[in-house]
């Protein structure tokens, strides 16, 4: 049986794509499941221009997100934090906050995109990687300062 897939499914496929499945698992598990629907020739030709549109779109997200990695690549990131009398920090740096200092800079990156294997505790420079979607990465470093 012909159907569209309306959301990714692993080993199948992508959404909107056209697929060929057998009868028992699109009536038994894609159909119920609200994962695809039947293709007649009307909605094949809606899911083909849905797919170009979704090229479309990926390709300006993939320029933009090239410019964001290009522009941050080697970029110096000064946080200024207060520390106790020791030279300890009274809190840690997580990625929310290297986030929201990017942000106050200009440059749109969500938490989800620092990689950082731990908090950091210390006053110093550090290396953080950043991970975009489409498989870009880059790095900046982060310098802790006492306030």
């Amino acid at each position: 049986m012909k159907v569209i897939l309306l959301k990714h499914i692993e080993g199948v496929g992508n959404e909107y794509d056209i697929k060929e499945v057998s009868d028992g698992y699109a009536r038994n598990f894609l159909f119920p499941h609200d994962l695809a629907k039947k293709a007649g020739e009307e909605e094949i030709a809606i899911a083909k221009e849905m797919q170009a549109k979704k090229g479309e779109k990926a390709k300006v997200d993939l320029e933009k997100t090239g410019k964001l990695a290009t522009s941050l690549e080697g970029y110096e990131l000064e946080l200024e934090v207060k520390v106790g009398d020791k030279g300890q920090l009274f809190e840690k740096i997580t990625a929310p906050k290297i986030a929201e200092a990017l942000k106050k800079q200009g440059y749109h990156v969500e938490k989800e995109n620092i990689i950082l294997a731990e908090p950091i505790k210390e006053i110093g420079e550090y290396d953080v990687s950043l991970k975009f979607d489409h498989n870009l990465e880059t790095e900046i470093k982060v310098i802790i300062t006492a306030e």
